[in-house]
């Protein structure tokens, strides 16, 4: 028996769905509500009805009452509904209950985010991560597939000892998530090999990351050229994007440009993308793009701060990019960091407006790196002033009276501290100290 091919659906009807949302503990939230709509269309379905309510605690058999789950029923009926979709995370049970109420499909929240990843997958690799994590969440709900066929194999050639269907699938499932699990091993191998190469090089990493649809594609594309896919839709961009961009001051970053961030984003999806979102985790400097037009910035900036707390990333310095600002009454500006506060810069990716500021406040980030001053060195050491000079780290030269090599330079901190360490030579002894 083959095991299910996860990516490979290809049905491009319309599907029609009933949304389920329902306020727990009596806590109404309308852009709850609206998120919920578009991660439906981004999905591809097309929403018939959005059956609302509230509920102290959720019903153990449906999650909402026996009254609203026949609601819901009727609704799927009235409007011939493909697929009954749920904001939350329900049980297994929960969702074979509903079905058999309903008979149609029943998603949960998790279901729902864990599709749209796999429509927007298009690497190796993000097809690997996608498919692990809808491995796993399906290994939970393996049993409402097979009810029918929950019995030991019978009939003429098939008597005998032998395992039931659903113990074969759940096999075949845990040898392809073992199979998925070696593959991304891999991946995060390389991936490390390419993070360890740029600390050698001494060029630090930029980490682009914000709430879906914040316009972390559109910005990255606007600062690096680059021709990453931008749309308005959730989770437009799933596989991450590196470049290396030029700033002032002799300096060089990789600016990395991550999958968006989303409420009670599913726990299996954070651990499949482990491998991609550790770039945020060992990022020297995170940019944390916001849509300042969006009334609930923040709260989205707090779901934001959570994931990065989540990846052990809280300590990585942050710069707020309040973006948008072409569609709000907000002006470009850059304002400091103040009591707790990462520093803001306030730009519209789209338009370009602020873009160089911004460009300017990295450079300035990252020019306590630099050294400027100074270097005298003896003749001996003409292998350094070559290598100063291939590095176009020379400003002016002159000559002491002693013959010396007299060098004003800029350079990188960590690169200078790199090249006098092939020289063994130690910064004070060739440093000249300004009167």
């Amino acid at each position: 028996m083959e095991l299910f091919d996860l990516s490979s659906q290809t049905d491009t009807r319309i599907e029609r769905a009933v949304l389920v949302q329902l306020n727990i503990g009596g806590k109404r939230n309308t852009q709850d509500a609206d998120e919920f709509i578009e991660l439906v269309r981004s999905a591809g379905a097309e929403t018939t009805a959005l059956i609302q309510g509230t509920r102290h605690t959720p019903s153990a058999k449906f999650f909402a009452g026996k009254g609203k789950a026949e609601e819901i029923k009727q609704a799927v009926i009235a409007h011939d509904a493909d697929v009954v979709i749920f904001n939350h995370s329900l049980s297994p049970a929960q969702e074979r209950n509903l079905e058999q109420l309903c008979e149609c499909r029943v998603l949960d929240r998790t279901s729902l985010i864990l599709d749209i990843f796999a429509q927007r997958a298009r690497s190796h690799e993000g097809k690997l991560q996608v498919e692990l994590a809808q491995l796993k969440h399906m290994s939970t709900r393996l049993i409402r597939g097979w009810t029918h066929l929950e019995r030991q194999k019978g009939g003429i050639g098939m008597r005998g000892p032998g395992e039931t269907q659903l113990e074969t699938d759940r096999r075949l499932l845990n040898i392809r998530i073992k199979q998925i699990k070696k593959r991304l091993e891999k991946v995060g191998n390389q991936r490390e090999q390419g993070r360890q190469s740029r600390q050698k090089a001494e060029i630090p990493t930029v980490s682009l990351v914000g709430y879906t649809n914040a316009g972390k594609s559109t910005l990255f594309n606007r600062i690096t050229a680059a021709e990453v896919y931008v749309a308005d839709q959730l989770f437009a961009t799933l596989d991450p994007t590196l470049r290396r961009v030029e700033l002032s001051n002799q300096q060089s970053i990789i600016l990395v440009d991550t999958v968006g961030f989303i409420r009670d984003l599913p726990h299996d999806l954070v651990e499949a993308f482990k491998a991609t979102l550790q770039e945020t985790a060992e990022a020297d400097l995170i940019l944390h793009v916001i849509d300042s037009n969006d009334e609930q910035r923040d709260m989205y900036r707090q779901q934001v701060n959570d994931v990065i707390h989540m990846l052990g990333a809280k300590d990585v310095p942050q710069i707020e990019v309040m973006n948008k600002i072409d569609l709000s009454e907000h002006s470009m500006r850059v304002d400091p960091a103040h009591a707790g506060t990462p520093p803001r810069v306030w730009l519209s990716a789209h338009s370009g407006e602020g873009v160089a500021e911004l460009l300017d406040f990295l450079g300035n980030n990252f020019a306590v790196n630099i050294f400027s001053g100074v270097l005298t060195l003896a003749p001996s050491h003409a292998r350094l002033r070559a290598k100063l000079y291939a590095d176009e780290a020379i400003l002016n030269e002159s000559s002491s009276e002693k013959g010396e090599y007299l060098l004003e330079v800029k350079i990188h901190q960590r690169r200078l501290e790199s090249l006098l360490r092939d020289e063994n030579l130690e910064l004070e002894d060739i440093m000249v100290l300004a009167e």
